[in-house]
């Protein structure tokens, strides 16, 4: 639990680095606990098309209010996610065309096609020579890939 507690406490202080880049609504580093895992999402302003799936332990009326505006999500898994080991994570909602080829950093991030998600294993983060610098990297790769492909209002929803 200790060991747990210091991997939140991490990825807590760079997801909020990461969320004070962002002028336009945006959800606070959040513990959320249907899925047992750290995150935080941007929004792009615009509307999204009706969810129609649950989620573990969330019934499908949440997930279409959870996801009723276009949205690009990431945060940190301790080893759920259908991932089975820890790793930082980021998605999409509508995941717009390109996405899962889009450019990534760092090399040792990937999109998992069965997941529909970019994942970035934790150890790669805890063994690099930056760790603050490779996890932003994933996170705003992988935001600017939601961004770039669904045509989000960068200027207006980003800090220069």
């Amino acid at each position: 639990m200790q060991r747990f507690w210091r991997q939140l406490v991490q990825a807590d202080r760079v997801c909020n680095n990461f969320r004070a880049r962002f002028l336009g609504k945006c959800s606070p580093v959040h513990f959320f606990w249907g899925g047992f895992d750290l995150a935080v999402s941007r929004f792009s302003g615009r509307g999204a098309p009706p969810m129609t799936r649950g989620a573990p332990n969330t019934g499908v009326w949440v997930m279409q209010e959870a996801y009723s505006h276009e949205v690009s999500s990431c945060g940190f898994w301790p080893g759920n996610g259908g991932f089975g080991r820890a790793a930082f994570y980021a998605y999409a909602y509508p995941e717009p065309d390109g996405f899962a080829v889009a450019p990534l950093r760092p090399a040792a991030a990937f999109y998992d096609k069965d997941l529909g998600q970019f994942l970035l294993p934790y150890d790669a983060v805890r063994e690099a020579a930056s760790p603050d610098e490779d996890l932003l990297a994933f996170l705003q790769s992988t935001y600017e890939a939601a961004a770039n492909l669904g045509r989000w209002d960068r200027p207006a929803l980003e800090r220069v």
